[in-house]
Parts: C-alpha cells; structure tokens; sequence
C-alpha cells in the first residue's frame, strides 16, 4: 500500500459506529455502492472531496487483501 496515512476509521461518536473513511463522515459502503452502480471511482471523489484518492484506493486494496485471505484459509488455496 506504501501509505502511512490512516485509511479508516470507527468511532461510536461519529455516524454512528460505522466504518469510515478517516478524517471524514463519509462512510466507505458509499464508496462500495458508488462501484456497483456502475460509477468511476473519479465520480465517487467529486461527490465526497473529503475522502482522497489514496484513502479511496488503500481502500478497496485492503478490501481484495482480506478477501483472498478469507478465501484462502476458507478453502485451503491460494
């Protein structure tokens, strides 16, 4: 990821306890939601300007890190 910025946070006191993207109130399903709709990440970051490209792009990186993982010691292949 090469990125020493946090990338996501929880906090009760903010929108509720849900996962968010740090620094921000912006929460990362959006992110998720804005994908499947067919959007561009570009569309997602004109929409929310406080999240950044980094965070955005960790991210969905993180994200495909733990699904093979999950995968992979789910299934016994890698």
């Amino acid at each position: 990821m090469g990125t020493t910025k946090k990338v996501v946070s929880r906090d009760p006191e903010v929108m509720g306890g849900e996962l968010v993207f740090a620094g921000t109130r912006v929460e990362v399903k959006t992110l998720v939601d804005y994908l499947k709709g067919g959007h561009t990440i570009d569309d997602f970051l004109e929409g929310f300007p406080t999240v950044s490209r980094e965070q955005a792009e960790a991210y969905l990186e993180i994200t495909l890190e733990v699904a093979d993982s999950t995968f992979a010691a789910a299934t016994g292949q890698r």
